[in-house]
């Protein structure tokens, strides 16, 4: 039974990277179709929502990746990658090596990530708080994540928040408040636990 397992996962294997060749070459034309600034190195398992509003800039760095199917991720996904933008002159801006699985990227006003960033799996990164018409929401602060950050499984980083680089993120953290470089950080609201180095 287990040679015949072996063949039948090696089979899927095959046609799974086949699939995500296909899907990453048609990613690819759309994305340049509908404005997006992208070089076409970056790897999509799984079709990736992406909406960019008429007069906003999306940019993806090189070497990024997008995970969006659930057969490939044994931790679950809820849904597919999104990228979006809400109003003219909105940004998200993706450094090189940027990776992230089922994780939503929202931008009224700006969301910037450097190089080298994990975004683990249901994470969400918003700059505004939608529903701007309420008179109780305050307006959307630009969102700075620094290079070689790492935000565990549903993670919430919430508008105005800068997070220092090679820092580290706990599993379903929310992030209210900035984050310093060097440390590890988790809870909600998400507090430093401790600096990198430290025992």
């Amino acid at each position: 039974m287990e040679p015949i397992n072996n063949f039948l996962i090696h089979l899927s294997s095959i046609y799974y990277k086949s699939i995500c060749k296909v899907i990453s070459f048609s990613e690819s034309v759309y994305l340049r179709v509908i404005g997006v600034v992208y070089n076409g190195k970056g790897k999509f398992r799984g079709w990736c929502s992406i909406y960019r509003h008429p007069g906003s800039r999306i940019i993806i760095g090189e070497k990024c990746s997008f995970n969006s199917s659930h057969y490939s991720n044994h931790i679950g996904l809820n849904h597919r990658c999104i990228l979006c933008t809400m109003s003219q002159n909105a940004s998200i801006i993706l450094g090189n090596n940027v990776g992230m699985s089922s994780s939503s990227i929202t931008s009224f006003k700006e969301v910037f990530i450097g190089d080298n960033v994990r975004i683990g799996a249901n994470c969400v990164i918003m700059d505004g708080d939608y529903h701007l018409d309420d008179p109780r929401v305050s307006p959307p602060k630009p969102i700075k994540i620094k290079d070689s950050v790492w935000l565990g499984y549903g993670v919430v980083v919430m508008k105005g928040v800068t997070i220092g680089e090679n820092s580290v993120i706990g599993v379903n953290s929310i992030v209210t408040k900035d984050i310093p470089a060097n440390v590890i950080a988790a809870g909600n609201p998400c507090k430093i636990i401790r600096s990198l180095g430290q025992v």
